[in-house]
């Protein structure tokens, strides 16, 4: 495979989840844009917030090409976590459009570097903080499809959306009612096997 053919492959994939990433804000308010979903507070548009900074990082600043995109979220003596969630001061538009301008960023250097450049990830230990742009953009590609997946169930527990894009939504046909009868079945599934589980310890 040629270094073209290459990239073609990879910024494919990483536009794909770039894609899905952000069709999960689509006609949601802000509240629920933004709203803690789990435990640990996952959140839509912190996860694309978070993306961007990834993106920056990876495809910017390990191979000499900072931005110049203020990140204060990122800096040293940040709080904890503060990539991950938006502000009521930070606007939606604010940060898809920080999104699309780092993916802009990115693959200025995907195109102008060869595969096998070596960079230098700024924020690993020294010694162990070399990285080719290949395996730093398969690295981003995980990454994105990894939140991705994260974005795709937190919509579906609000509003049922399912689906990496429009027109591709990955699952099989079936009304509510027959998401519900799946569902059962998979409920006396999981219980049977709870069931046989708990009979062969007594055993």
């Amino acid at each position: 495979m040629t270094s073209t053919a290459a990239k073609t492959d990879l910024r494919f994939y990483l536009q794909c989840a770039r894609d899905a990433l952000l069709w999960k804000l689509e006609g949601l308010s802000e509240y629920d844009v933004r709203r803690p979903a789990t435990p640990t507070g996952t959140n839509l548009l912190g996860l694309v917030k978070h993306a961007a900074g990834v993106e920056l990082g990876y495809l910017g600043d390990t191979f000499g090409r900072p931005s110049g995109e203020p990140l204060p979220w990122l800096e040293d003596g940040a709080e904890a976590n503060a990539d991950m969630w938006v502000t009521a001061d930070e606007s939606r538009e604010d940060v898809v459009e920080l999104y699309r301008r780092a993916w802009a960023h990115a693959d200025a250097t995907i195109d102008a570097l060869a595969l096998d450049t070596v960079g230098r990830v700024p924020w690993w230990a020294d010694g162990k903080d070399e990285v080719t742009l290949h395996h730093a953009v398969t690295r981003v590609i995980a990454d994105t499809h990894r939140h991705a997946g994260h974005a795709d169930i937190v919509r579906e527990l609000m509003d049922g959306a399912v689906g990496m894009s429009e027109g591709n939504v990955g699952v099989a046909p079936g009304d509510a009612a027959w998401w519900e009868d799946h569902r059962g079945r998979l409920e006396r599934a999981a219980r049977e096997a709870d069931r046989r589980a708990a009979q062969d310890r007594v055993r």
